[in-house]
């Protein structure tokens, strides 16, 4: 039996395997849990003639094209000027201990086409397609997948995200598709579904045990996830960003490379996966000064004030927020030349002299004064018809000639393909970061894109949020698109933070912030405590369930502390010192999630000496007592466990907590991790709408 020469790729529990013949293509063999391939046979030796078939099957390649006898999904679809079909030969293959790079070219149309496997920090994998055009005529690429790779065996669902604006991230499950499934999108952002992505889960697997496949295509704009079942039963994997037809013309000694497809395969469940995709994520941060630093406490003027307000206002606003021990302000929508609504002014980045006849900078210096950081709302890639920007340049938009400029908020897109549009705005924007002293950006993109930009436009935003960067590279920047439509792993290399949601009642933000969890770090999620009742949702709950779901992330506060009474704001306050005095726990570390007995939910940040656990409950309990939780991220250590926090009402239907849980908030109660793990953690009966808050400290 002919054995088969390999080029493989290990990682933390995973295996990446090729088969290299004398001729044709590196061929897949394997992708899914380690594996040692010492000694296996050649797959033609493996595989005899069948019916309605190729006489001899053509197997996926590593960079599998249609028109060979392949009947997959192809990684790219390109137009030469003669029209001569694409046929790569002259086979490479790089082998390293953390990378595969595979390259096919066809010396025809001189063109060559890159594979490259790459293992990233924390054990996930990025893998991405490049090609380069080596010949003398221009060369039309009408499709370019970042990927396309068998799914691992074993795997039976699909778990996936869909959503709205005020409704992100609703989570969906489907098995493995008998045909095909896809997730596409062409909102010119990734929308409020989240980034592109899914979980693929092995039959049983959970939030702990069992295989899990994590994808989040780094990309920013319109794109394809698609699997596809084929004719051995298994199934393939495809990821995109979605080109314009004829948008992509490579000319002679050109380059492109496709978004990274972000993957972690992990044994462990969900929260294994989870582990991995956030290290990766955190590897594509850059931070100012090279490093996070504690995330300062935010409050965002906008549900405070909405457009009504002025100097005056907003300097009372600003003494209320660092009274209770805010770390950073700032002012939303409604500080520019002519924005008394949402009807006019976009494009035009001054200050509005009625409402701020001095200017920003006295602004700024009064928050820096009071001891916090100045942020400041932008959306630099709309504008308003009403505006001297576009009554100046109305051709600096996407539009098409002849028809009709739908606007959406009352808003157009600009133009970001174009070099002149991108200058004009880094000028604004510098002038703006040069002549006050800001330390923050939020920045908005409130509008789908119709007609559409394409990917070009997605690299325009790239392209001006990275000279922005360069020239203040201490200002962080937010990506917020009314709320969580654009939360993805390509614009988190320019970006230090994501708005979830424009809905902050604390219910709501539940279920999405556990979506955004699934594939950004914590420190990176935007959680505000709103007002109650709930702009949004009309709901009232608890101050003190409000700032504990808050607190799960990148904590901050969306209201007017004046408008609270003296009780409120005195418990604000001590929620916003609660938060600083855990945050280095809850930002940076470990993440586990998981979903216990009648209803309870449960989350723990930590160290792996230190967990912040958090047990919610949603709706009233069917049961009299509620059962212990079990955890079995404690499993390896013993532990102290104290009750730091009980953030919601009291019913009449809630249990009274008995004497170990009230001790408990003062003296730490002992507990093996083989009790925590196995028996579960003893919690105290709670109302609807209300969560617990405990410290794990591990045990010498």
């Amino acid at each position: 039996m002919t054995e088969a020469r390999l080029a493989c790729l290990h990682g933390n529990g995973w295996s990446i395997v090729f088969e290299c013949p004398d001729a044709g293509p590196p061929i897949w063999r394997h992708i899914g849990e380690r594996v040692d391939p010492a000694g296996l046979p050649a797959l033609a030796s493996l595989r005899g003639a069948t019916t309605f078939s190729l006489d001899e099957p053509v197997p996926m390649a590593a960079i599998p094209l249609g028109g060979t006898g392949w009947f997959g999904p192809s990684v790219l679809a390109v137009r030469s000027q003669d029209g001569a079909a694409l046929l790569l030969s002259d086979w490479q293959v790089e082998e390293t201990a953390d990378r595969l790079v595979i390259t096919g070219a066809d010396p025809v149309l001189g063109l060559a086409v890159t594979l490259t496997l790459a293992s990233q920090p924390g054990g996930a994998l990025a893998a991405t397609t490049s090609i380069e055009n080596r010949g003398t005529a221009p060369i039309c690429v009408d499709a370019l997948a970042s990927a396309v790779l068998p799914v691992p065996a074993g795997l039976d669902r699909i778990m996936a995200w869909t959503g709205r604006h005020t409704g992100e991230l609703a989570e969906t499950s489907a098995p493995m598709p008998g045909h095909g499934w896809q997730r596409e999108t062409r909102l010119g952002i990734p929308g409020h579904g989240g980034p592109c992505g899914a979980l693929l889960l092995g039959e049983g697997a959970g939030w702990h045990a069992g295989l899990v496949l994590a994808v989040q295509l780094a990309w920013s704009g319109d794109a394809r996830l698609a699997i596809e079942r084929q004719e051995d039963g298994g199934h393939v994997l495809l990821a995109q960003a979605r080109l314009l037809p004829g948008e992509l013309r490579l000319a002679p000694g050109a380059r492109h490379e496709a978004p990274p497809l972000l993957l972690a395969l992990s044994q462990g469940g969900r929260g294994g996966a989870m582990a991995m995709m956030h290290a990766a994520v955190r590897a594509r941060l850059d931070w100012p000064g090279g490093a996070m630093r504690p995330r300062p406490v935010h409050l965002n003027s906008w549900e405070a004030c909405y457009f009504a307000h002025d100097e005056a206002r907003i300097r009372r606003l600003a003494e209320a927020a660092a009274a209770i021990g805010v770390e950073r302000f700032i002012l939303d929508d409604g500080w520019f030349r002519g924005r008394n609504d949402d009807r006019a002014g976009l494009g035009d980045w001054d200050a509005d002299p009625a409402k701020y006849p001095r200017g920003l900078a006295p602004v700024a210096a009064h928050v820096h004064g009071l001891g916090m950081e100045f942020g400041l709302w932008v959306e630099p890639e709309m504008v308003n018809p009403d505006s001297d920007l576009y009554r100046a340049h109305p051709d600096w938009v996407l539009y098409l000639p002849g028809q009709p400029r739908p606007t959406a908020r009352h808003q157009l897109v600009l133009d970001l393909r174009r070099a002149e549009v991108r200058d004009h705005l880094f000028r604004a924007l510098d002038r703006l970061l040069a002549s006050v002293p800001i330390d923050y950006l939020k920045w908005d993109h409130n509008r789908a894109l119709a007609p559409a930009g394409g990917a070009a436009q997605v690299a325009g935003t790239y392209d001006l949020l990275a000279r922005l960067r360069a020239a203040h590279p201490a200002v962080e920047i937010e990506s917020c698109a009314a709320g969580g439509g654009r939360i993805d792993a390509g614009i988190a290399r320019f970006t230090h933070r994501f708005w979830t949601s424009d809905n902050i009642d604390a219910l709501s933000r539940i279920s999405m912030q556990r979506g955004v969890l699934a594939f950004m770090p914590p420190e990176l999620m935007g959680a505000h405590v709103g007002v109650s009742p709930s702009h949004a949702t009309g709901r009232v709950q608890s101050l003190a369930f409000r700032a504990a779901i808050a607190a799960q992330g990148h904590f901050g506060v969306e209201l007017d502390p004046d408008a609270l009474d003296d009780a409120e704001r005195a418990a604000l306050a001590e929620w916003i010192g609660f938060w600083k005095q855990w945050r280095h726990i809850i930002h940076g570390g470990q993440l586990h999630m998981g979903e216990a007995a009648d209803g309870l939910l449960w989350q723990a940040h930590g160290t792996g000496d230190d967990w912040l656990l958090w047990v919610i409950r949603l709706d009233p309990a069917r049961d009299r007592y509620p059962a212990p939780i079990r955890l079995p991220f404690a499993a390896a250590r013993d532990w102290q466990v104290r009750l730091l926090r009980h953030a919601g009402p009291s019913a009449v239907l809630t249990p009274r907590a008995g004497a170990a849980f009230k001790a408990m908030r003062e003296t730490p109660q002992g507990f093996t991790g083989s009790w925590l793990a196995s028996a579960g953690l003893p919690v105290p009966g709670q109302a609807p709408e209300s969560a617990l808050i405990l410290h794990l400290e591990a045990l010498p």
